[in-house]
C-alpha cells in the first residue's frame, strides 16, 4: 500500500494535482513537513503513540481526524483520497465535517477476506459498509474487485471506477538472472520465490509445501519479507517447522523485508514467482515479477486472475494447494524453453500497466466528483 501510495501520488504530482499526503507519525525523528518533490507534501501527524501497533489503530481514530481536520483547515483541499478501511473511516467523518468529496481505495475488503478464512472485527465490517454508503466514488484495481463490491457490499456500479496500479518499468524490467543470483549469494540451479508479508493469508505454507513436493531436488526458494499482523510470528514458526520435518529446511533462503527497488534483484534471479495468496485485491508482486520477465504461478483469486494468463505467462492455480502449485512449479522447471517464453509473455503484458496511466484514470475520477455536490450517506 505503501508503493501504491507514493506511485500514484508522484504521477499525480507529474500531472500538475497537488497532492498533500497525511500519515500518523511513526518516529520522533519524522519531520512535520517534507516535500517530496513539486507537487507532492508529506505530513506527518501525531495521535497515540510513536510503536502503537496496528490493532490499537482504531482507538486514536478521534484524535487523527480532530488534527487531520485542523491540518486541513489551515491547508485546504477540494477531494479527499483515503486509503484502506481505517483511513476511510476518517475520510468519510472529514466529508462531512467539510463538506467534501470522497474517494476510497480499500486495497482488501473484509467480507471478502471473510469468505475466504481470514475473520476481521465487527468494527472493521461495520465502517467498510458506513463508507461505501456515502463514498462519491471507490476504487477497485481489477474487474474482480468490481464484482466483489457490487457482490458483497451491493454498491451500485454507478459508484466504481477501475484504477489498476502499474509498475515502475525503469526499475522493474528483465534483466540477467545468473547476474541477480550472484549479487544477491543465491546457489545455481533452479530457484523460486515467494515475496510478502509473513502471515497465513499470504500463503507462505503454500510455498514451502510446494518445495517439498517438486520433484526437483536441487530446487530452492528465496523468501523475502518478515511477519505481520497479529498471526505473523506463530505462521513463521510453523512454516519453518514445516520445512524441517519435510527436509527442506536447507533449501530455503531466507531475506528480510527489502527497499522497494532492490526488490527487482530477487524476480530477476528467480525461475518462477509463486503468489499463494488467499485472496488478492491487486497482486503487485505478481506484477512486479511479470515485468521483470519472471512467470508467476498464482491463486486464481481477485486481480491475480486479470494480472496472469493462465498457461501464457504463468499458472493460475484453481485449487490452493501445495499440490497444486508444486505440479505447476514441476512443469516450468522442467520445461525451461516454456518458462522463457512464459516470461517474455509476462513482460508484454506488464507494459500495459503504469502508474501513469493509473493516474490519468484517478485524475479523470477527482475531476468528476469535484464539478458536482458530494454523494450524501444512503
Amino acid at each position: 500500500m505503501n508503493v501504491y501510495v507514493r506511485e500514484l501520488v508522484t504521477s499525480l504530482a507529474h500531472r500538475g494535482v497537488r497532492c498533500d499526503v497525511y500519515t500518523r507519525r511513526t518516529s520522533p525523528d519524522q519531520p512535520d513537513e517534507l516535500l517530496v518533490e513539486p507537487g507532492f507534501r508529506l505530513f506527518h501527524i501525531d495521535a497515540g503513540a510513536h510503536d502503537l501497533p496496528k490493532e490499537g489503530l482504531p482507538a486514536i481514530l478521534d484524535e487523527f481526524t480532530s488534527r487531520l481536520a485542523e491540518a486541513l483547515t489551515r491547508s485546504p483541499v477540494e477531494a479527499i483520497h483515503a486509503h484502506y478501511w481505517l483511513s476511510a473511516e476518517v475520510g468519510h467523518r472529514l466529508k462531512h465535517e467539510l463538506d467534501l468529496p470522497l474517494v476510497v481505495t480499500f486495497h482488501t475488503l473484509a467480507r471478502v477476506k471473510e469468505a475466504n478464512g481470514d475473520p476481521e472485527s465487527a468494527e472493521r465490517l461495520i465502517s467498510e459498509d458506513r463508507t461505501m454508503s456515502c463514498a462519491d466514488t471507490v476504487l477497485a484495481s481489477c474487474r474482480e474487485e468490481i464484482a466483489q463490491l457490487g457482490r458483497y457490499y451491493d454498491l451500485n456500479p454507478s459508484r466504481v471506477a477501475l484504477v489498476a496500479p502499474g509498475v515502475d518499468h525503469a526499475i522493474f524490467s528483465p534483466g540477467q538472472r545468473w547476474a541477480a543470483r550472484q549479487a544477491l549469494g543465491l546457489p545455481e540451479g533452479p530457484l523460486a520465490l515467494f515475496v510478502g508479508r509473513i502471515q497465513p493469508l499470504k500463503g507462505l505454507d503454500i510455498a514451502v509445501g510446494a518445495l517439498a513436493r517438486s520433484r526437483h531436488r536441487n530446487l530452492s526458494l528465496a523468501v523475502v519479507g518478515g511477519p505481520s499482523g497479529v498471526e505473523g510470528l506463530d505462521h513463521l514458526a510453523r512454516v519453518r517447522k514445516l520445512a524441517a520435518e519435510t527436509g527442506v529446511a536447507g533449501r530455503v533462503h531466507w531475506f528480510e523485508p527489502q527497499p522497494h527497488h532492490l526488490l527487482s534483484g530477487f524476480y530477476r534471479a528467480a525461475d518462477v514467482c509463486l503468489v499463494p495468496s488467499r485472496s488478492e485485491s491487486f497482486g503487485l508482486v505478481a506484477l512486479e515479477a511479470s515485468a521483470c520477465g519472471t512467470p508467476v504461478v498464482a491463486t486464481e483469486v481477485g486481480g491475480l486472475i486479470d494480472l496472469v494468463d493462465h498457461s501464457l505467462t504463468g499458472f493460475l492455480a484453481r485449487e490452493r494447494s501445495a499440490a497444486t502449485f508444486g505440479a505447476h512449479l514441476d512443469t516450468l522447471i522442467a520445461n525451461e524453453l516454456m518458462a522463457m517464453a512464459m516470461g517474455g509473455a509476462a513482460a508484454t503484458k506488464a507494459t500495459g500497466y503504469t502508474w501513469s496511466r493509473a493516474a490519468a484514470a484517478l485524475d479523470e475520477v477527482l475531476d468528476r466528483i469535484t464539478s458536482r455536490a458530494p454523494v450524501s450517506c444512503a
